[in-house]
């Protein structure tokens, strides 16, 4: 079988070429020949992967075929064998066992859980993804629990039919021409058995989700259904911090009316991604918060250290490469931690509590500030990272007197937007882009949580001092 596939596979050398000579007609017709040539493919490295998971499940730990190969199990085997996506070759295995016939446990022979796409599948007549889509479906029908296993088989006799074009035209009914065809027809039905063929009049929450998708184009895709309560709880967040209002205090020497209203560049959806995002961090850095292995749920960023600038790094979890900038802000949250590995692979930065601020401090400085200094924005203290005002990295102090907050948005855009912060014996004040304060002066900022200007003494007898205090040296 090798040699015939090495030699299928040195006909197809080179042919990729010659597409851009083919006329419009027969470019369609060589795709569809391609796409047909795909699913004997795909047949067979869906049947391959499934053999492979089959001979590593066997009892016997010193006859499994993963442990031959010294793997773990067979999913580690086919990630070393094909340098595939896991998670495509997890959907291929899960494809194999849903369409391969089984045995009982007298050893009688049963037909595979899925026949109808079994059948279509080995004849080419679906592809590996309306197979997969399909039987995914069907299964997670069948492990709720909410219909017959008569039903279920019903459905997918239906499914492939009309995915398959195997439909009685006479009744009205059509085949399905695309895969979304196939995909509307696999939901409807999916739909319709989970709610066992009625209307669903109660517990609506158990078709509550939320999932992350995959990453596309430097995004990863939020998608799911929650509750009305889970809804209305977000949107409640969400709408506590739309408004935007000037949070300059009155200056008599500044170019600008403080009761302008600020402009913001965001789209609606870009500030409800931003406000979310600040609620994630709050919660992940609460004290209440859940731990993972005894810790605080931190997140990890990575990056090499000839990347700090310019470069990329990594979040742990997430399989996207992100703007090293993040690697540099991120010291400043406790919430977030730092990891800079040199070319060798050693660590040679590590953020650590020097670097972070401790609660004590950002519990004064929450005070001080009551939430983001930038003016206009509504988000609180506890959604808030400190910003080194003086980069750590240029011998700023990680101390009350350097540090200020900012919401996730102005701390992420700091670097490069026209916003600019002094600190003034401990205070922060706050410059305008040019385009709103020609004078570009620096005004103290509004504490909207205390209703006076941030940092601004209780009586009048207090002065500011002219030079910024210096920290204590650490002994």
């Amino acid at each position: 079988m090798r040699d015939a596939v090495e030699g299928a596979t040195r006909l197809l050398d080179g042919l990729a070429g010659e597409i851009a000579g083919l006329s419009d007609r027969e470019l369609v017709e060589v795709t569809r020949c391609v796409e047909a040539l795909g699913r004997r493919a795909d047949l067979l490295r869906t049947r391959a992967a499934g053999e492979i998971d089959e001979r590593s499940s066997r009892d016997a730990r010193e006859d499994r075929l993963s442990a031959q190969f010294g793997c773990r199990n067979a999913t580690e085997v086919l990630e070393r064998a094909t340098h595939a996506d896991p998670r495509g070759l997890a959907a291929r295995v899960r494809l194999d066992r849903r369409t391969r016939e089984r045995a009982s446990f007298t050893g009688e022979p049963l037909p595979a859980q899925f026949p109808a796409v079994a059948s279509a599948y080995a004849a080419c007549r679906i592809g590996e993804d309306a197979a997969i889509y399909i039987t995914e479906a069907l299964a997670r029908v069948n492990r709720h629990g909410t219909c017959s296993p008569a039903d279920i088989a019903v459905a997918e006799r239906e499914i492939v039919a009309a995915a398959t074009g195997d439909v009685d035209a006479a009744n009205g009914e059509h085949p399905a021409e695309t895969f979304s065809d196939v995909r509307l027809v696999t939901d409807t039905w999916a739909s319709y058995l989970e709610r066992n063929g009625q209307e669903p009049v109660d517990e609506p929450e158990r078709f509550r989700s939320l999932s992350i998708g995959r990453a596309r184009d430097g995004l990863v895709p939020l998608h799911g259904d929650l509750t009305p309560e889970a809804a209305a709880q977000l949107q409640r967040l969400l709408d506590a911090h739309r408004t935007s209002t000037v949070r300059f205090a009155s200056d008599d020497d500044a170019d600008t009316d403080p009761s302008t209203p600020l402009h913001d560049p965001r789209t609606a959806p870009q500030r409800r991604h931003d406000h979310f995002l600040s609620i994630l961090q709050g919660a992940a850095a609460s004290a209440s918060a859940p731990t993972i292995g005894g810790a605080a749920p931190t997140l990890v960023v990575t990056v090499d250290v000839h990347d700090l600038e310019g470069g990329t790094c990594r979040a742990d979890g997430i399989d996207v490469p992100i703007p090293a900038a993040l690697a540099r802000r991120t010291a400043c949250s406790g919430a977030v931690q730092k990891v800079v590995f040199d070319e060798r692979g050693r660590i040679v930065q590590l953020g650590s509590r020097e670097r972070l601020f401790s609660a004590h401090q950002r519990r004064a400085i929450a005070a001080r500030d009551g939430g983001c200094i930038i003016p206009g924005c509504t988000i609180p203290a506890a959604w808030c990272e400190i910003h080194h005002v003086e980069e750590h990295a240029a011998g700023g102090a990680t101390h009350t007197d350097n540090g200020v907050l900012l919401c996730w948005w102005h701390h992420h855009t700091i670097d490069s937007s026209e916003w600019s912060i002094q600190m003034r014996g401990g205070v922060p004040f706050v410059a305008s882009p040019g385009w709103l304060d020609r004078t570009r002066s620096h005004r103290k900022v509004a504490n909207h949580r205390r209703g006076r200007p941030r940092g601004a003494p209780q009586t009048p007898q207090a002065s500011q001092p002219s030079q910024t205090p210096q920290p204590p040296r650490r002994k």
